[in-house]
């Protein structure tokens, strides 16, 4: 909730000033033009504006200023985040650092928000009043274009509705039915990688491009029973098109801004690139994906389609029109491939950093399944892959260190509250798993070190792997989000994700093919690395 005196309100103000000094000319000062008048009643009120917003409404006259509040504005870091290459959410963290607080804090960007540092808060928005908080409608519209009106981005009831028809393609006893699947593709992904070394200098691979042709073709068959052959097929259309949206560059990052500040149709106006990019890109994906849902269709009614796939759950179910089910697809297979990607990546640089944690999963994974890669019959691969420690301790604290998703923004749809504090309708709210899960007031002193061994416990001699990383509250890790909002396809991304890395590690040992400080988080909608991840590669 901010001031009245916004940016379209001065303007307009401004621009009446402007035409009553043109309608009686002789009010304006003779020595100065209309033009030049007109520019200096714009530059004083835009002026006047940003020191109302920045220094004198938010400490005096704003409806939250009794929030805890660092001592600066995020505006005056931006330019310290982008020359120093700081990671999203980071600022955020040193925020939440250096500012006493119970959970929430309030800070000053373009716009008055709340961030959100404890459990709490966190509870409160999350669990116990999900539905008074909303994506805001910019970044709503701006995820629309990448990941379609689905599941992501639809609010209120119709977000209950789809969320009531997709859970059951997501239930644990369906997920495990995957497993051998999941597998199947980690190893043909591990072969295939393993012959692209013979014509790779120096053993060199781009791991972020090849995570994504993996976590592609798992998800094309778990959620529409179509394998896309990515991984065999290096210049794969869709693949081509996923990769322009989510590759991190600095135009995505200046045009999420501007959606954020000005109507879409405004923004896609301007004659940039980035705009037509996406327009088009989604145009391919758009219709890749109504190609899908019309032989889908078609197998269905002939009865040719037993497979239990997402899009087969959706049509059967007869609740939703051909532009909501193609939506759907859109959210799932953005949503579905990018962010396990995105979680694989961040995976093996972590584990090329510390060696000694990538030889101790080896080992525990020659031991767990000593015929790599060949599965002996009945063998329950969800039972022995959720039961190693070395190996969920090590995703775990990936998806602790680097959550897919660094900010997400919410706005109070309703007059509510937050653990006891009254909440204005329009308040935005910052919630950051990059600042939560790398808190020390949750984690300890050692809270950004890569320390797997904080989800596995010793019982008896015996390791086990625990689900809290040694947190006082499972709300300290906020990588998936939790309730109604959170990620309702968390299972099905751990279960590919631990085939992926046992089959990865049992394959090959690595260590990073490029300067560490290089290796940079970035992104608009994905954490990834914006200079892309090499490592050398050797088989074991």
């Amino acid at each position: 909730m901010d001031s009245n005196f916004t940016l379209p309100r001065v303007t307009l103000i401004a621009l009446l000033e402007i035409m009553l000094l043109k309608e009686y000319p002789e009010a304006r000062p003779s020595q100065m033009s209309l033009p030049a008048l007109a520019a200096a009643i714009l530059a004083i009120h835009y002026i006047s504006l940003l020191i109302w917003l920045m220094f004198i409404y938010p400490f005096y006259f704003h409806p939250l200023r009794n929030f805890p509040a660092p001592k600066y504005t995020l505006i005056s870091r931006t330019w310290r985040r982008i020359r120093t290459k700081t990671p999203p959410g980071q600022l955020l963290l040193e925020v939440a650092e250096s500012t006493p607080n119970d959970g929430i804090i309030v800070v000053q960007g373009h716009s008055t928000h709340l961030v959100i540092t404890k459990p709490g808060p966190l509870a409160d928005i999350l669990v116990h009043r999900p539905y008074d908080f909303a994506k805001l409608d910019s970044v709503r519209e701006f995820l629309q274009q990448s990941l379609g009106d689905g599941l992501i981005a639809v609010e209120g009831d119709r977000h209950k509705f789809m969320r009531k028809n997709t859970q059951p393609a997501f239930k644990f006893s369906q997920i495990k039915e995957l497993y051998p699947m999941m597998w199947k593709i980690a190893v043909t992904f591990t072969e295939i990688l393993k012959g692209e070394l013979q014509g790779a200098e120096g053993g060199l691979v781009e791991m972020s491009r090849w995570s994504g042709k993996a976590t592609l073709d798992i998800i094309g068959l778990a959620a529409f029973g179509r394998n896309f052959r990515s991984i065999e097929n290096p210049d794969d259309a869709l693949v081509r098109n996923y990769e322009e949206i989510f590759r991190p560059k600095k135009s995505k990052f200046a045009y999420f801004i501007l959606m954020r500040t000005f109507p879409r149709r405004l923004v896609n106006m301007l004659p940039w690139d980035v705009a037509r990019m996406f327009k088009e890109t989604m145009a391919n994906i758009r219709a890749i994906c109504a190609q899908m849902v019309k032989e889908k269709r078609e197998a269905i009614a002939k009865k040719e389609e037993n497979h239990v796939d997402i899009l087969s759950l959706l049509i059967k179910s007869d609740n939703f029109s051909e532009t909501e089910l193609i939506d759907q697809m859109l959210t799932f297979m953005a949503a579905g491939h990018e962010t396990t990607a995105s979680v694989l990546t961040w995976t093996t640089y972590l584990l090329a950093l510390h060696p000694s944690w990538q030889s101790d999963l080896r080992s525990e994974l020659r031991r767990a399944l000593p015929d790599f890669p060949w599965l002996p019959a009945g063998t329950d691969l969800a039972s022995v892959l959720e039961h190693l420690p070395h190996l969920n301790g090590i995703l775990n604290e990936s998806l602790r260190l680097y959550p897919t998703v660094p900010v997400t923004l919410r706005g109070a749809v309703r007059d509510t509250t937050i653990s006891g504090h009254a909440v204005p309708k329009g308040t935005e709210i910052i919630m950051s798993p990059w600042v939560v899960n790398r808190y020390t007031a949750l984690w300890g002193p050692d809270a950004t070190e890569f320390r797997p061994g904080r989800w596995i416990t010793t019982v008896n001699g015996e390791k086990k792997a625990n689900n809290t990383g040694g947190a006082a509250s499972n709300y300290a890790q906020l990588t998936f989000l939790h309730g109604p909002r959170g990620c309702i396809g968390q299972g099905f991304a751990r279960a590919e994700l631990r085939c992926l890395i046992a089959a990865f590690v049992m394959q090959f040992g690595w260590e990073l093919g490029m300067d560490p400080r290089e290796v940079v988080p970035g992104g608009v909608i994905t954490n990834k690395p914006v200079n892309g991840l090499r490592l050398k590669l050797k088989t074991v």
